[in-house]
């Protein structure tokens, strides 16, 4: 019989916290939540003031009888769910299960999975937090009545099985909207003027472009203006006008947030949000380490937060000052973003001392990879500004101006460690330009004019559109990866290339909602929801109240819509693929296992043929094509067109132009898969 029993969420998390307690403390998983809205109905009883009508999940049966067991044996029961609004809501549920057979029942949270914070949680139980669930109630409730309410409106004008989400629908609509932006987009001509110059002292060359006429900045729009240049500055003398030095410094970035680590690894690791957060989890839940036993590597990961502790302040200076010298380290602070919770500290190691490399082998490959992300990125955090010189030197030839800036690495400071990715083309290296002085002649070796056109604006990927969603106020740290994922399975969005862009589906869908849906399908109304939930959190507003406000336009709006709007077609994409059978041109459909191709000319032909996705590169082995699979786990994987029969080709990684072949690469798969299986048996 145990004196204290522990509940937390999932089975790793429980053994990581087993070692840091007695033997009289018992830990046990309720592995997520064990009470939710039934899935055959709304479950929001509408007439009775919204309560939802909560039912123990199916399957869960034999947990909640061994739980029961459990809590009625032990002196106290500490509810340790996740520290955010979701694990006190599932703590709540728990507490609501066993409050008849629990003798004392009690909330405990920590931030990161180590020894001292598992124990101070312990020392300081506190209540649940009436409020933090509620928000969740909130948003739980008005996603669970927006998605049954306008889904089967969906079922009815356009087709069975489509379904509509609050945050989801606007996730949609910004690709979407984006998509339009790109086909309307007309491109504009351009041209920029380079000049070639040298420096007669150094001989040393150097570049510079355009700028204007006069000291006041020109835009070149077509080959005439440019000629016109030209012909004025032909023989002209290039003088050296101003030259201005200086000094630039890079400051770090701060430590991640949920949002700052999913665009990032999506950036740097090619990794989906789904993949981070999932490796992000097994980090923080424990991974077992042979010198330390199980270990919670980094500190809670869904947060809006860039706040540090001061014991991790103190940790960073002692190994920043240790491996990189004293003038390597500074003391940084960094300000929270207005509209975050501030919960709980940014994401960091909460093993300092551990670095990614000591501890490698033991890692999987993502979980190297992503803990290296984390521990580096909080490093940095904590390091000096990069140092550069720079110069920038005003030219003239005749009436004309050119500019040139070149820029050198004085002191790398926190480059030494990370530096942050981004979104946008990358930011060019400028080397220094060669000591010019003021009225100093410079010789012309060429003139380089270039036509170029604008370009629309960029389609999101998942890293951009988390940025977006973030900086609009839509959604939170805990929303953005099944946001996406959500949209992708349905789809409503595909992505290509890490490209995300609308299906015909989709477009159909969004403009169905944002036409007809305008007080709820919206950019603004969807970041004042989210402000509301955070008003319920901090005790400020009601949630049934705010839900009564919502739900009488809300209602109004359905039976407008139910009435006026007509049956919406949406037409097959056609392929190039010409069926044999019959010469129609084949469409693209999907089904089960994803899309495949097939006849439009149903039920007179029947015929249909997988979609077999090939890359340019010849197997390594054979010279055959080698095609792109997906395993059951959509991981995807390269196999010879020719395997089994005839070659045994097949590998996770991508082959390259004149790669040889490596047996070891497919015994290697195979044993990987024979170890999983003979431990699923055990």
């Amino acid at each position: 019989m145990a004196d204290k029993l522990i509940i937390v969420e999932s089975p790793a998390k429980a053994n990581t916290i087993k070692k840091f307690l007695g033997g009289s403390t018992k830990v046990i998983a309720s592995m997520g939540h064990i009470r939710d809205l039934p899935k055959s109905k709304m479950g929001i009883d509408i007439e009775n003031d919204f309560e939802p009508e909560y039912i123990n999940i199916r399957g869960k049966g034999d947990l909640i009888k061994e739980l029961k067991k459990d809590a009625k044996q032990a002196k106290i029961v500490y509810l340790a769910t996740d520290p955010d609004r979701e694990g006190e809501a599932i703590a709540w549920h728990l507490a609501t299960i066993l409050k008849d057979d629990a003798k004392n029942i009690t909330r405990v949270t920590f931030n990161e999975i180590t020894k001292s914070a598992v124990q101070k949680a312990i020392q300081e139980p506190r209540d649940i937090d009436i409020n933090l669930v509620d928000a969740q109630q909130a948003r739980r409730v008005l996603d669970r009545i927006v998605g049954y309410k306008i889904s089967p409106i969906l079922w009815k004008k356009v087709k069975r099985g489509l379904s509509a989400g609050r945050v989801q629908s606007v996730a949609v609509k910004l690709i979407a909207d984006r998509e339009e932006e790109i086909e309307k987009f007309i491109p504009e001509e351009y041209w920029n003027i380079y000049a070639n110059l040298q420096d007669e002292v150094s001989k040393k060359e150097f570049q510079a472009h355009f700028f204007g006429k006069g000291g006041k900045k020109q835009e070149i729009h077509s080959k005439e203006e440019v000629d016109e240049i030209l012909k004025n500055i032909k023989n002209a003398k290039y003088i050296v006008t101003e030259v201005k030095k200086g000094e630039r410094k890079r400051t770090p970035a701060p430590p991640f947030t949920t949002s700052t680590m999913q665009q990032e690894a999506s950036r740097k690791l090619g990794f989906t949000l789904k993949k981070t957060m999932s490796v992000a989890q097994a980090l923080y839940e424990g991974v077992r380490i042979p010198e330390h036993g199980t270990v919670g590597l980094i500190t809670y990961m869904r947060t809006d937060s860039t706040r540090i502790s001061e014991e991790a302040r103190k940790v960073a200076k002692q190994q920043i000052t240790k491996i990189y010298g004293a003038n390597y380290y500074e003391n940084r602070y960094y300000r929270t973003g207005k509209d975050a919770q501030d919960a709980h500290e940014g994401i960091r190691p909460t093993y300092i001392d551990i670095s990614p490399e000591s501890i490698k082998e033991h890692l999987t490959s993502d979980q190297f990879k992503l803990y290296r992300l984390i521990y580096n990125r909080f490093m940095a955090s904590q390091m000096k500004p990069a140092v550069f010189d720079t110069m920038a030197v005003t030219i003239k030839a005749n009436n004309y101006n050119f500019k040139a800036n070149g820029q050198n690495l004085k002191f790398k400071g926190f480059m030494t460690l990370y530096v942050e990715g981004t979104d946008e083309k990358e930011e060019q290296d400028e080397e220094m330009l060669p000591e010019l002085k003021e009225n100093q002649e410079v010789q012309l070796k060429k003139l380089d004019p270039k036509q170029s056109f604008t370009e629309p604006p960029a389609r999101y990927t998942e890293a951009s559109l988390v940025k977006a969603l973030e900086e609009k106020g839509i959604g939170r740290p805990s929303t953005y990866s099944p946001t996406i994922t959500t949209i992708l399975e349905r789809r409503y969005i595909e992505k290509e290339q890490k490209q995300l862009y609308p299906t015909e589906l989709g477009k159909v869908v969004n403009k169905l909602l944002t036409e007809n849906f305008t007080d709820v399908i919206n950019i603004e109304f969807t970041a004042k929801i989210e402000s509301e939930f955070d008003d319920i959190a901090e005790g400020k507003e009601q949630w049934k109240k705010m839900i009564r406000e919502f739900y009488t336009p809300f209602e109004e709006e359905l039976e407008k819509v139910e009435k006026e709007l007509e049956h919406v077609k949406i037409a097959d994409e056609v392929s190039d693929v010409k069926c044999e059978k019959c010469g129609r041109m084949m469409v693209y459909k999907y089904g089960r296992f994803g899309k495949f191709l097939a006849c439009p000319g149903y039920p007179e032909c029947k015929n249909t043929k997988p979609i077999v996705e090939t890359i340019k590169v010849p197997c390594p082995k054979c010279g055959g094509t080698v095609q792109i699979r997906k395993s059951k786990k959509s991981r995807t994987f390269y196999i010879c067109e020719n395997n089994p029969e005839k070659c045994d080709y097949i590998s996770w990684n991508k082959p390259k132009a004149g790669e040889k072949w490596n047996p070891e690469e497919t015994k290697k798969r195979k044993t990987t898969r024979k170890k999983k299986t003979t431990k699923k048996k055990k």
